[in-house]
């Protein structure tokens, strides 16, 4: 039951109306990761950071469980950096800084001993990025990528070459309109299922995530939360516990990735709750447990005739 990671480990300083942070630890890789081991998941991550990126985070990935040995230093470098601004619904956010550094020509190099991973995770990287790593290991059982509408706008062949390859897409519901040219979210992911993946997941954030296969739908809601803090790695960490829970059951249905979905929406819910990894850094696999359970007490009832 293993996971290989492709995605960025990264700085992020962020501010919303509860508050705002200097430089801290953010990434889709790093998140994914956090999740993972959460779910007692053998994950790693390939990545790479600039000589500025502390040790004590690549410490805080390895005492948690991730395997650190794909992720490359570049002294001289410096690790990618987003900054960005939530509005007072947090839903909406302005992006102040994007800073690309080490990523913008870098290639992934899988460690030898992560060349059979049952999952691969392909975080939101540019899709020739994404691409570079169906060369270097042996097909996954299950392949899951997730990218975003800055790649549609200017890697738009590219995607959905990628696309092609992959059993599993995530995508937000803004990006699931622009990549299939369809408002009806039935719709669009009609289109996109004839795209090449197997599955479709769309994510709605505050409001949950739906997933399609061939004629089938399921929709998690997302828990209702008092306050929401940060939401920057929410969907990354959907991803990861979602992929996390695959992996450890070795279980590709649709069913089970009803369960799977469950999974990750109880993971984001804990991210939300503060800011950056700050959560997932602390949570226990007791509290994971209680969440699920909530999850099912809030979509479980039963007819009476």
């Amino acid at each position: 039951m293993s996971l290989l990671i492709v995605g960025s480990v990264a700085f992020d300083k962020i501010e919303t109306p509860f508050g705002k942070t200097d430089r801290i630890l953010g990434g889709a890789g790093t998140f994914i990761g956090l999740a993972s081991s959460l779910l007692n998941v053998e994950n790693g991550i390939v990545s790479v950071v600039g000589g500025d990126f502390p040790q004590s985070y690549l410490d805080l990935l390895q005492d948690n469980g991730t395997d650190i040995s794909g992720i490359e230093v570049i002294k001289d470098g410096k690790t990618f950096f987003w900054e960005g601004k939530y509005h007072l619904d947090m839903n909406s956010r302005d992006t102040l800084a994007t800073e690309v550094n080490v990523l913008e020509n870098w290639t992934p190099n899988v460690p030898d001993h992560w060349k059979s991973p049952d999952v691969l995770m392909l975080g939101n990287l540019h899709p020739l990025v994404q691409s570079s790593v169906f060369d270097q290991i042996e097909r996954p059982k299950l392949v899951i990528l997730d990218t975003m509408n800055f790649w549609m706008d200017t890697a738009w062949d590219e995607v959905l070459n990628t696309i092609k390859k992959v059993d599993v897409l995530t995508i937000n519901d803004e990006e699931a309109r622009q990549l299939s040219k369809e408002f009806s979210l039935r719709k669009a992911a009609k289109v996109i299922l004839e795209m090449g993946p197997k599955y479709l997941i769309i994510k709605k954030g505050e409001h949950g995530a739906l997933l399609f296969h061939k004629d089938e739908v399921f929709f998690a809601p997302a828990l209702p939360l008092e306050e929401v803090f940060d939401p920057t790695g929410a969907g990354d960490t959907f991803a990861g516990g979602y992929a996390a829970y695959l992996a450890k059951t070795q279980d590709y249905s649709f069913e089970n990735m009803k369960r799977a979905i469950i999974y990750g929406s109880a993971m984001a819910s804990f991210t939300v709750e503060k800011f950056g990894t700050e959560r997932l850094a602390e949570l226990t696999r007791d509290e994971i447990a209680d969440r699920v359970k909530t999850f099912k007490s809030l979509t479980h009832f039963e007819m009476k005739a």
